[in-house]
């Protein structure tokens, strides 16, 4: 669990969703009409919300070059459901994919990672590698080479069990 700042533009949200539960604690913030009501989730749409995390997370965990930590519905088909229109700035001419009527969390999620495909950094939101914390952080190092969300946390722990190791 990290303390670095939160990613840029909509992938804020997406790495919001991904952290909402603690993997080694167990703890969900989407238990809670609190955590729900911050992504507009309802007791409803609770499964697909945690399907959706799931699979962003599987989507991290590969940006990272790790495999997923378990089996998922592929991020591509969840996404393919969103509905999206294109929204023109009419003071600029600038164009952005938007979720429909302010959206579903799907359709906020959709507009987000398209946003970050234009932007480039959609590969740079990755998961911490220890399968015990897999928390999503946005990958600020200048090579696009970071491991873990926290170098004092779980980097730490991840070189020391390989010192123990030796």
């Amino acid at each position: 669990m990290t303390d670095r700042a939160p990613a840029p533009g909509g992938l804020a949200l997406v790495e919001a969703l991904v952290n909402t539960v603690d993997l080694e604690s167990g703890r969900d913030r989407l238990d809670t009409p609190e955590g729900r009501a911050r992504f507009g989730v309802t007791e409803r749409d609770l499964a697909g919300a945690r399907e959706l995390r799931e699979s962003l997370r599987a989507a991290c965990l590969a940006h990272a070059g790790h495999p997923p930590h378990r089996e998922v519905t592929p991020l591509g088909e969840l996404l393919a459901r969103a509905p999206l229109l294109v929204a023109i700035d009419e003071r600029d001419g600038s164009a952005s994919l938007a979720p429909v009527d302010g959206g579903p969390l799907l359709s906020r999620v959709a507009a987000a990672v398209a946003e970050a495909l234009t932007a480039g950094t959609w590969l740079r939101l990755k998961a911490c590698e220890l399968p015990d914390c897999h928390w999503a952080y946005y990958d600020r190092s200048p090579a696009g080479k970071g491991r873990w969300c926290s170098m004092s946390v779980c980097g730490a722990r991840a070189k020391m069990r390989r010192y123990r190791a030796k």
